[in-house]
């Protein structure tokens, strides 16, 4: 399976435009968000953006109805009442009712979670430790991976609304390896990047997100991965409202 990833989208709308064209160029069979769709530096009042953004993502979602989401820390920070840098009291509402309508939108609920598997490839927002695993009471080396994955997405918001969790996690600064690294490559966002990397089983993709003057931070490109061998390409597209071009 090859699998197109939208990294954090932080009201960028437009990286939908080009996450349709590329599919539709049939450069992937599918795709798989790692949202953190509300919040941007300076956007706070900026209301109809968030609406323009979840609908523009509940549009990609009935388009194309096999596409996994994984929940962010900005995404759930809403329905949770957890303050988040860039947290709009103005959008709350907005949001909570968007995200739900995304979440309806869906032909099945599982298809949103906080961690996906799709064959040897884990995805997630910050990214999945042995340790975080075995803080679930969980064997790292023993358990089933459906049930890992299970676990995780069942998890109480206080064990995830934590650092070391698959909403937080930075493998990026830290000197963690990803869980089973030898099985499981793992492709993650949340943290800002200059170019798309892979470390210690992580593959960072979070290159779209911005200074506070709203210059963007890395490379422009999403990635097309194969989820049996964990290979991937990078597929350039611009930074802003234009479409790649075939």
């Amino acid at each position: 399976m090859r699998v197109l990833v939208i990294p954090d989208v932080h009201l960028k709308s437009w990286l939908f435009d080009n996450a349709e064209a590329i599919l539709e160029a049939g450069k992937a069979d599918m795709a798989v968000c790692l949202m953190d769709i509300p919040d941007d530096w300076g956007m706070e009042f900026q209301v109809e953006k968030y609406r323009e953004t979840y609908d523009r993502a509940i549009s990609f979602a009935k388009k194309f109805p096999n596409t996994l989401w994984c929940y962010g820390n900005h995404d759930v920070s809403y329905p949770w009442g957890m303050l988040e840098s860039g947290y709009s009291p103005y959008a709350e509402n907005t949001v909570i009712s968007k995200l739900e309508e995304l979440e309806h939108s869906l032909e099945d609920e599982s298809q949103i979670y906080f961690l996906h598997r799709i064959d040897n490839v884990l995805f997630s927002h910050g990214g999945l430790t042995e340790a975080f695993v075995e803080r679930l009471g969980m064997s790292p080396a023993e358990d089933d991976i459906d049930d890992i994955v299970a676990a995780v997405n069942d998890a109480p918001g206080n064990y995830l609304w934590d650092n070391a969790s698959p909403l937080w996690l930075r493998p990026q600064y830290e000197a963690v390896e990803g869980f089973r690294s030898d099985i499981y490559k793992q492709v993650v966002g949340h943290t800002p990047v200059e170019e798309i990397y892979e470390k210690n089983g992580f593959i960072s993709t979070d290159v779209f997100s911005t200074h506070r003057d709203g210059r963007q931070i890395g490379e422009s490109a999403m990635i097309v991965i194969d989820s049996v061998t964990g290979e991937y390409e990078k597929v350039g597209i611009p930074f802003g409202n234009g479409l790649r071009e075939e």
